[in-house]
C-alpha cells in the first residue's frame, strides 16, 4: 500500500479507538526556509509533515525555488536529519496538469505539448521518490473566454495522466504512488456538487475502461468555501462532500487554507488534508520586515556599514517579475502596479515574494541583512524560522496532530 493511504488508514484506526478526528496538514514548499521550518515544527509537534509542491515551485527546470524533484527529496531528507525527525514525510505534486505551470500558459503551449510536459514532470517525480501526485487537468487556455472546460474532457485527461504514471511506474517496478484529483473554485471544473458527482462517476468508469480498477485517488479536492481571497471554511459543504467520497475510499482535500478563520472545524467534518502555501511566504516576508526595522535602528546609530534595504529590493523584484498580474481581480487587470491601492500593492508583494526568493539580488539582500544583525548579537535566521513555525503550529494544533507520531504503528 502507498505511504499516504497507510497514514490515512492509521489515522482512521486511531480515531475509532480514541474518538479524536484528525486532518493532515500540507505545506507548500515555496522556499527553503519554509521547508526547514516545516521539519522543525513537525519535530516539535511530534506529527507527520506533508509537502505539496506545484510545478511552478519544483520541476525538472528547477521552478522558482531552483529545485528539481531529486534535489527537493534530497533537501527534505537533509532537513529531517538536521532535527532528527523520524516521523512520516509525504512529498507530493500539487496541481499537476496542463497549463498550470505558468511557462506553459504564457508561451501558449498546445494541448499535446502541455500534456507531454506534465507527463515528463510526473515521471521525474516518480523517479525521485514522490509519494503522491495531484492530477489536475481542469484548465484549458485555448477555450473561448468565459467557457468552462467540459467535465468529460477533465475526466479523459485525468485518466490519461493516471494511466501514464501507472504504466511508467509498473514498468520500472517502483513503489505504489497515491493520487489526488480535482480542483477548487479558482480553476473551475468542479465548482458545484452536480459536476463533482459527474466527475466521480466518469473517473470510476474511465479507470475501469483502461484496466485500472485497482487505482483510486485517496484525495479529492472539494470546494469547501475557501479560495485565495476568502478565509471561511464551510463545515456543512465539507460534510456533504465527505459523505459522497468516503464510501469510495477517498477523503476530501482542502486547498487555500491560508489564514482560514476556523481551522479547528476541518477534522470535525472529516476533511482528510488541507494545503497551506502563500501564508508562509507572507510569514517569511513579515519576519524579514521585522528584522529590517532593527537594522534601521542600528544604521541610525552608525552600527551598520551598508543596510540591506531588503523590503525595497523585494518590492522591486516582485514588480519587475510581472507575476503579480496573475493574482489581480475585479477591475484591476490592465492597471500598472503603482496604480493599485497601497494595501493591494503590499499584499501582492508579500504573496509574490515566493517567485523571487532565489533571485540573486534577493539572496544578497537577505545575506547582508543577516550579516548586519549577526554582528550585533542577533540570530536573524532563527527569527525568520520561528515566525513561519508559529504560523504552522496553529494548524498542527487545530488539526489535532500534536503527538500523533506516538500513536502511529
Amino acid at each position: 500500500m502507498a505511504k499516504t493511504e497507510n497514514l490515512l488508514q492509521a489515522i482512521a484506526r486511531i480515531e475509532a479507538r480514541t474518538g479524536i478526528p484528525r486532518t493532515i496538514f500540507a505545506a507548500c514548499p515555496n522556499s527553503t526556509a519554509v521547508v526547514r521550518a516545516a521539519f522543525r515544527a513537525a519535530k516539535r509537534n511530534n506529527a507527520p509533515i506533508y509537502f505539496a509542491a506545484t510545478l511552478n515551485q519544483i520541476d525538472c527546470d528547477g521552478g522558482y525555488t531552483g529545485l528539481t524533484p531529486v534535489e527537493f527529496v534530497r533537501l527534505a531528507r537533509f532537513e529531517a536529519e538536521a532535527v532528527h525527525f523520524t516521523g512520516p514525510t509525504i512529498i507530493a505534486i500539487d496541481h499537476g496538469g496542463p497549463w498550470l505551470k505558468d511557462k506553459q500558459s504564457v508561451e501558449r503551449w498546445t494541448a499535446e505539448e502541455a500534456m507531454a510536459g506534465v507527463k515528463r514532470s510526473f515521471e521525474a517525480a516518480v523517479l525521485a521518490g514522490y509519494d503522491l501526485i495531484h492530477v489536475d487537468p481542469t484548465v484549458d487556455i485555448h477555450l473561448p473566454a468565459g467557457q468552462t472546460i467540459d467535465i468529460r474532457v477533465v475526466v479523459a485527461r485525468t485518466v490519461e495522466l493516471i494511466r501514464h504514471i501507472e504504466t511508467f511506474r509498473r514498468e520500472r517496478n517502483l513503489a505504489p504512488i497515491s493520487y489526488e484529483v480535482g480542483t477548487e473554485e479558482v480553476h473551475g471544473g468542479l465548482a458545484d456538487e452536480a459536476t463533482f458527482d459527474d466527475f466521480l462517476a466518469g473517473l470510476k468508469a474511465g479507470l475501469a475502461e483502461v484496466g485500472l480498477n485497482d487505482v483510486w485517488p485517496c484525495f479529492i479536492v472539494g470546494k469547501v468555501g475557501t479560495d485565495l481571497h476568502t478565509t471561511t471554511f464551510d463545515p456543512e459543504v465539507a460534510r456533504r462532500l465527505t459523505a459522497k467520497v468516503r464510501p469510495c475510499g477517498s477523503f476530501i482535500k482542502g486547498h487555500y487554507t491560508d489564514g482560514v478563520s476556523n481551522p479547528e472545524a476541518y477534522p470535525l467534518t472529516g476533511m482528510g488534508a488541507a494545503n497551506v502555501g502563500p501564508e508562509f511566504t507572507m510569514s517569511e516576508y513579515d519576519a524579514l520586515a521585522e528584522l529590517e526595522e532593527i537594522e534601521r535602528e542600528l544604521n541610525a546609530q552608525g552600527a551598520v556599514a551598508q543596510p540591506s534595504r531588503i523590503t525595497t529590493v523585494l518590492r522591486r523584484l516582485v514588480c519587475d517579475s510581472g507575476r503579480w498580474r496573475k493574482w489581480l481581480h475585479g477591475d484591476e487587470p490592465g492597471k500598472e502596479f503603482d496604480a493599485l491601492t497601497p494595501e493591494r500593492q503590499l499584499w501582492l508583494v508579500k504573496t509574490g515574494c515566493r517567485y523571487i526568493w532565489q533571485h540573486p539580488e534577493a539572496l544578497v539582500a537577505r545575506q547582508r541583512l543577516y550579516d548586519n544583525l549577526s554582528r550585533r548579537g542577533y540570530a536573524p535566521e532563527e527569527v525568520v524560522l520561528s515566525r513561519i513555525e508559529r504560523d504552522m503550529d496553529k494548524y498542527f494544533h487545530a488539526f489535532n496532530l500534536v503527538n500523533l507520531n506516538d500513536l502511529l504503528p
